[in-house]
């Protein structure tokens, strides 16, 4: 073994260490439930500012993103970009302050299933059911991209075969997740956000002064295409309106991000969103630059080209060829980091959704806390199993499981989450008939290609649902006197 790997995998097992020792530091803060899946909505302005950025970016920012770049231009990772900034400003304005008032008013919830059962006032619950399923695929194909991302980190830097990267990966994040929970999520998550941070901005400027500075740089990569630095340009054609439109629409899949929206539950108070928020678009904005810029501009930095179909290993490539060893190890734990966040995240949205929502509720309605935090930690494990057997395939492209899953959450739940908020005549059944019209049409038009069916699948789906939620809502003569008099109470209530 090189010195150059025995300081990467020195770098690598303190990061990792570093990881396994915040979640047994959190362990015995959490007595209950609400403890274990929100922290006791006592966390700060800036550990929920990085921590809701960290696990919503996971590993697709720091290698599908930049891969996409490095692949074909800015055509697309440039919209997408742009999609997803105009998305987490509006969601952070828009709903995160409703969100947590709300929650709180409806019994307290703690998850998002929870809160829709109580908010319309679904005794059967139906809704809670119909959303933990949704949530459990959806999770599952997003956890496998994080899983994917770990194994071809590991496999890239030190050689390891990918199914023994991916159960490293996998071992470390069920550790801290399992034993932590939000709390270690959180506070792992800043440490993961702030790195993810400094990696993507410091590579990108030494990269630009390496090259030449910019005007050098853009020259250079000019070289191989316009398409390279004009997100107009699709290779010899235009990057045309349907193509706009897809990318754009990225941003309407964090209106019904679980693993985002239970950021905005949990922060200590509604006065530091606000603050919050400017963190988190801070770090956004600059965290999309470097990885545009490192993604473009390594077609012509990199000293030799990457092998077909390993574009997702551009910053990998990058920070090998850019830092001394140690220093390179601690940067790639960046990568790691972004799918350990995210995946981290997933898997405790996940948990909670079903020992709340389905054993809670379904199948025993009278187990204490203990008992639901043992089903909790049992759902996440169960989670990853299957997660893992998704991830089993080195060639898996994280971009595209990423984005199958981003389309799944944010056409099924975004709509019934602004509804939910600012609408008061939304009903329980046309809130059920939109979640189904949703998460359906995600995967039969996932699933279907050529023509309009080009759209991402997140456009149709989020129309759909709020066409048939709305539309059902108008048309049910039977509004729950109960629900409305909560509606009104709850827009009556201060900060």
């Amino acid at each position: 073994m090189s010195s150059e790997i025995v300081l990467r995998f020195i770098a690598f097992v303190l990061y990792l260490v570093l990881m396994i020792y915040v979640g047994l530091r959190y362990m015995k803060k959490n007595n209950s439930s609400a403890d274990f899946f929100l922290g006791g909505r006592n966390v700060g302005p800036w550990m929920t500012a990085l921590s809701a950025e960290a696990s919503d970016m996971s590993g697709w920012l720091l290698m599908g993103l930049p891969g996409v770049a490095y692949l074909t231009g800015l055509k697309e990772a440039f919209w997408t970009a742009i999609g997803l900034e105009i998305g987490t400003y509006l969601n952070w304005l828009l709903v995160a302050k409703p969100l947590r008032k709300y929650t709180i008013a409806c019994g307290n919830a703690i998850t998002i299933p929870e809160f829709l059962t109580n908010r319309f006032r679904d005794k059967s619950h139906i809704i809670s059911f119909v959303s933990v399923v949704f949530i459990l695929i959806f999770f599952t194909i997003y956890t496998a991209s994080g899983f994917v991302a770990c194994a071809k980190l590991i496999n890239s830097v030190f050689g390891i075969p990918y199914l023994i990267s991916m159960f490293i990966g996998i071992a470390v994040i069920l550790t801290y997740t399992m034993l932590g929970g939000y709390l270690a999520v959180c506070a792992t998550d800043f440490i993961q956000g702030t790195l993810m941070f400094i990696a993507l901005v410091i590579t990108a400027a030494v990269m630009m002064v390496t090259l030449g500075g910019p005007s050098a740089a853009v020259q250079k990569v000019g070289q191989f295409g316009s398409q390279f630095l004009n997100p107009f340009v699709n290779g010899s054609s235009h990057f045309g309106a349907m193509d706009i439109a897809s990318s754009l629409a990225w941003g309407l899949g964090y209106f019904g991000m679980p693993h985002i929206l239970v950021r905005f539950m949990g922060i200590r108070s509604n006065k530091e969103i606000k603050f919050s928020r400017r963190i988190a678009m801070v770090w956004v904005t600059l965290a999309f630059i470097g990885a545009l810029m490192i993604g473009a501009f390594a077609k012509a930095y990199l000293s030799s080209p990457l092998a077909e179909g390993a574009q997702e290993t551009v910053v990998i490539a990058t920070l090998k060829q850019t830092y001394a060893p140690f220093i390179g190890g601690i940067f790639l734990c960046a990568i790691l980091a972004a799918a350990m966040s995210t995946a981290d995240s997933q898997l405790l949205v996940a948990a909670s959704a079903f020992s709340e929502d389905i054993y809670s509720s379904f199948m025993n309605r009278r187990a204490d806390a203990a008992r639901m935090m043992h089903v909790s930690r049992g759902t996440v494990l169960v989670i990853a199993v299957i997660a893992a057997f998704l991830s089993l395939n080195p060639s898996s492209s994280i971009f595209s499981l990423v984005s199958y899953a981003w389309a799944g959450f944010g056409a099924t739940f975004g709509p019934l989450v602004l509804l939910a908020l600012f609408w008061r005549g939304a009903t329980r059944t046309g809130a059920l008939s939109g979640l189904i019209a949703g998460g359906v049409t995600v995967i039969v038009w996932h699933n279907l290609h050529g023509g309009i069916f080009d759209l991402y699948e997140i456009a149709p789906g989020f129309l759909i649902c709020l066409i048939v939620a709305v539309v059902v809502s108008l048309l049910d003569s039977e509004k729950d006197p109960e629900m409305l008099s909560d509606f009104d109470a709850y827009r009556a209530l201060k900060d």
